[in-house]
């Protein structure tokens, strides 16, 4: 998953937990392994041969899940979520701390666009050689849920699950306490700048600080915008809490693409508690519920 993953459980039957852990954790890997666009074997390296090919390529009920929650993000965002932008994710690697030339972003744009894709479920066609899907977006958080649920499965209704600060929560502590969560103060990560308390669902926090890289003074954001092939400028950070990680995860993200204003507005119109952090380290919006 490319981040810290921690997983709590509170039971009395420590073989249990060790059952229950195991599964979690075999359930991450196993997505991980599936939709990894840094893979060879995977799922999307498969995807990327055939739009080389010029074939489609039938995908199981999972998958075709995430395809049409991504269309719908795709539609929310207004083309800024696009999960046919892995040319654009690979171009803009923050490891190489290299700002790539126009020419370059705009030779990765003319290979992304959900435009560009045939999608009838089950039946998926990338339009364009060296087109690439990219599902970081959606599958880390509902790797997160389904790591939780399995869990719940193993008869362990008590802890929380953490992918790089997404949190699915599995239940609430054993005496119905809730969980303690922190949000990250952006530009000092030491210290949290808000505290959320958890009883069920998700928690998803989305930003320009964890995976980032700074040129000339300047911060580059992992979040690309396909609809300008550039790093999103926006909020420093947002969080939102739901009923799922899956969809606390895509709300948070949207917010950082839609900017500031936009993001704000729509935000508020989802009803979901939120928090929005700028650079100079303002909250905005609440996270109770």
């Amino acid at each position: 998953m490319g981040c810290p993953c921690e997983l709590q459980l509170e039971t009395a039957d420590a073989e249990s937990a060790s059952a229950a852990g195991a599964l979690a954790q075999g359930e991450v890997d196993r997505l991980d392994r599936k939709y990894s666009h840094y893979r060879d074997d995977s799922l999307v390296a498969r995807f990327g041969a055939s739009a080389d090919a010029g074939t489609s390529i039938d995908v199981d009920d999972e998958t075709a899940d995430l395809l049409d929650f991504s269309t719908t993000l795709h539609a929310q965002s207004g083309g800024r979520f696009d999960i046919t932008a892995g040319a654009l994710t690979k171009l803009w690697d923050l490891q190489g701390k290299r700002v790539p030339s126009d020419a370059e972003i705009s030779f990765a744009l003319a290979r992304c666009g959900w435009h560009r894709v045939l999608w009838q479920r089950p039946r998926l066609q990338l339009g364009v050689p060296g087109m690439r899907l990219d599902l970081g977006g959606v599958v880390k958080e509902y790797a997160a849920d389904r790591a939780a649920q399995c869990c719940r499965d193993a008869g362990v209704g008590h802890g929380v699950v953490d992918l790089g600060g997404d949190v699915a929560v599995i239940g609430a502590h054993n005496d119905g306490t809730p969980w303690l969560a922190g949000i990250k103060a952006p530009r000092d990560t030491s210290r949290a700048l808000a505290k959320i308390q958890l009883h069920s669902g998700g928690l998803a926090t989305s930003g320009d600080y964890e995976r980032v890289m700074i040129v000339d003074g300047r911060r580059y954001s992992h979040i690309i915008d396909a609809y300008s092939g550039h790093p999103v400028e926006s909020f420093a950070s947002v969080s939102v809490l739901a009923e799922t990680c899956l969809v606390a995860g895509a709300a948070s993200t949207l917010g950082m693409l839609l900017g500031p204003n936009a993001g704000y507005v729509w935000l508020q119109g989802l009803g979901l508690p939120f928090l929005c952090i700028d650079g100079e380290g303002k909250a905005s919006g609440t996270l109770t519920r």
